[in-house]
């Protein structure tokens, strides 16, 4: 059986990927290797997983932020579960 992907206009381009998910909460930690704002729309992929979404709000070591750096480990609230190791496109 053929794997199918979804059909997503744009991958995007690879900011990051999670290292971790606090699922009480529903925020992912992003480890970013490109910049990332408050306002861009990103796209988590992994596993059966599949989504975008608009970045809300930014937070490192709890300290809210508008911009993140290659670099950074930066949390974010995200709409879905994720796990460790999915990758995130900017769109």
């Amino acid at each position: 059986m053929p794997n199918e992907e979804p059909q997503v206009p744009e991958e995007g381009k690879l900011v990051g990927g999670i290292t971790h998910y606090f699922g009480n909460i529903g925020v992912a930690v992003i480890k970013l290797s490109d910049a990332l704002k408050a306002g861009d729309n990103i796209r988590i992929v992994g596993g059966d997983t599949d989504f975008t979404q608009a970045v809300e709000s930014m937070e490192i070591e709890h300290k809210k932020i508008e911009t993140a750096k290659a670099g950074d480990s930066a949390g974010l609230k995200v709409e879905q579960k994720v796990r460790e190791g999915y990758k995130v496109y900017k769109l």
